[in-house]
């Protein structure tokens, strides 16, 4: 590990920028994962409606309420995929000889919002925008169109019957710029408080406005409207520890492991909406 020394500085280190998640907004946690790591969820099928028989014709069989149906009871299987882990090591040298500035509290957190966090984010949304039941082509969004798109959008999920509540509209910043551009765009920026806290900048055609830096998001990502019903997202395991002067080491230990998956339901899928931009040529 590469230690610039301290001669004489400011107790201040450089921190990169980082963005909080905000995928919780997007997804559900509805399925209970203590003691499994695989989960095993029913799809039940149903039966069609039939004209009622008040009087049983001559030689009919069975039930005035129509031909007996049998519901078909499939499965869908959800198995954690990713286990994940990370270390490193603070020595006392190099935590006393940066006036104190290398520690081990504060390099975990650190590591937790610049890798941990941008990590799970970008193969939450990767997974959604992959399934998502609604996929048009790829087009190239503009000033001009970017209304329409999103209004089509909300217009598809209304067909699919998703609830009209808690949609989600997932942008870029360069998007966000657009949408901001168009004229047809009048966006309720007047949010509450505890939304605003969890990433909520804007409402608009009746769903919450988020903004995801671009590198969290598919390559050529436009926008994703989606209601938090269609995606499941557990974290069954978030585990961080500091070891202070363990055998052969002088100093503090870092060891995290984080168990975590993404997966959008059969029966959901019509409940997100991808919209790809065109590749830059």
């Amino acid at each position: 590990m590469a230690i610039n020394l301290a001669t004489k500085f400011l107790p201040y280190v450089d921190e990169q920028f980082s963005t909080e998640s905000k995928k919780s907004l997007l997804t559900n946690q509805d399925f209970e994962w203590t003691g499994a790591h695989t989960v095993k969820v029913y799809k039940v099928s149903t039966s069609p409606m039939n004209d009622y028989s008040r009087n049983t014709p001559e030689g009919m069989t069975g039930s005035r309420y129509g031909a007996v149906k049998d519901l078909d009871a499939t499965t869908e299987e959800f198995t954690l995929k990713k286990d994940r882990s990370f270390t490193f090591v603070i020595d006392k040298l190099d935590q006393d000889e940066t006036v104190q500035n290398v520690q081990a509290a504060s390099a975990l957190a650190r590591q937790q919002r610049q890798v941990v966090i941008p990590e799970v984010d970008t193969y939450v949304y990767g997974v959604m925008c992959s399934k998502a039941g609604h996929k048009p082509a790829a087009i190239k969004l503009t000033t001009t169109n970017i209304f329409t798109e999103i209004v089509s959008a909300n217009n598809a999920l209304d067909n699919a019957e998703v609830p009209e509540t808690d949609r989600i509209l997932v942008v870029s910043p360069d998007t966000y710029t657009l949408m901001k551009k168009c004229k047809d765009i009048v966006m309720e920026t007047e949010i509450a408080n505890e939304l605003r806290i969890k990433g909520v900048i804007a409402m608009i055609d009746g769903a919450k406005v988020i903004k995801v830096p671009s590198v969290r998001l598919p390559a050529n990502f436009g926008f994703m409207i989606a209601h938090p019903c269609a995606t499941v997202a557990p974290t069954k395991l978030e585990d961080y520890k500091i070891h202070v002067d363990p055998p052969g080491i002088s100093g503090s230990l870092v060891e995290g492991r984080i168990c975590y998956d993404a997966f959008v339901l059969d029966n959901k899928v019509k409940a997100i909406y991808y919209q790809e931009q065109e590749a830059a040529k």
